[in-house]
């Protein structure tokens, strides 16, 4: 009998995107049950929006002062007494709070964690991206202990809403909560865009958008499409934009709908972040560029003639 525990990730009272991710990975699990958890100062309003979720069975909430801010250290314990409860497994986001909080979680519970799962063969089999998303490995989890995961939301789509909300439960756990840590402050961009790791639309700038200033060519056409704005690793190395966006293998996986690359010669490490994308089309001087491989459409000359152009027709 599988049973399973989603650690819903939320921010400012908003649940992410991630998490109906995360419901629709379980489901291939084909789990007796899916729970939510969510874990803050005041849960109610998460909860709420977690017990919409098609396929969700119960949402569990812990409202506790400590948990006003996602510290891992202090939510791990919480989580991994909550597991103990007949839970089979045990799921997370594979975004930067899944990875932060995930394997604090598994260490707690003694066991190992399968991390990026893309799909699911049985209740204990998975497999999961390696070599830069170069291979894809099939994993097996013990079947006598519970299965701590992060799921790669980029493969997965969002489960839909449910004509039935799922109860909200207050649960109750024995954990202790470490006092050597304390939240101190959140530094984080604010944008009136959509979220990079949820949009539907993203257009990405690389190095040859040459400069800072230049780079606001990308987010003018951002903001046309209505747009996240991204960029790649050899964009942000330069400073030409905030390290938030970054996409590809140590930035953010990607999924939308629509990718514009521009100014990107698509390295490997950038490409195993747009992978899912639906349509991607590429801008870039260079005819041989590797992203042209992975393009649907390409576009070969001056991305600061062509870009304008576009902008226009749009």
């Amino acid at each position: 009998m599988s049973k399973i525990l989603i650690v819903a990730e939320h921010l400012n009272g908003q649940l992410n995107p991630s998490t109906a991710r995360c419901v629709t990975c379980a489901k291939e699990v084909k789990p007796d049950s899916i729970d939510v958890l969510v874990l803050a100062d005041a849960p109610d309003p998460v909860a709420a929006q977690a017990a919409k979720l098609d396929g969700v069975s119960k949402v569990l909430t812990i409202a506790r002062t400590e948990n006003a801010h996602a510290l891992a250290a202090m939510l791990a314990p919480q989580i991994a007494a909550a597991a103990k409860n007949g839970y089979t497994h045990l799921l997370f986001p594979s975004t930067t709070f899944g990875k932060d909080v995930a394997p604090r979680a598994a260490a707690l519970l003694g066991v190992g964690q399968v991390s990026d799962i893309m799909s699911v063969t049985s209740a204990n089999v998975f497999t999961r991206p390696i070599y830069a998303g170069n291979a894809v490995v099939t994993v097996e989890a013990p079947a006598d202990a519970i299965v701590v995961g992060t799921v790669r939301t980029a493969s997965w789509p969002a489960a839909g809403e449910s004509a039935n909300a799922a109860p909200v439960e207050a649960a109750s756990v024995d954990a202790t909560i470490p006092a050597h840590t304390r939240f101190v402050e959140l530094k984080q961009a604010s944008s009136e865009r959509p979220d990079l790791q949820s949009a539907s639309k993203v257009v990405s700038g690389g190095r040859g958008v040459g400069s800072k200033e230049n780079f606001d060519i990308i987010y003018k056409l951002a903001d046309k499409l209505h747009a996240a704005a991204g960029a790649s690793r050899a964009a942000v190395d330069a400073g030409y934009c905030p390290n938030d966006m970054q996409v590809g293998q140590t930035g953010k996986i990607i999924a939308p709908e629509l990718y514009v690359a521009i100014g990107i010669s698509g390295a490997i490490q950038h490409l195993t972040g747009i992978k899912d994308a639906g349509t991607i089309v590429a801008i870039n001087k260079d005819a041989d560029a590797p992203i042209f491989e992975v393009a649907d459409i390409g576009l070969v000359g001056d991305l600061f003639k062509l870009v304008p152009e576009l902008e226009a027709a749009v």
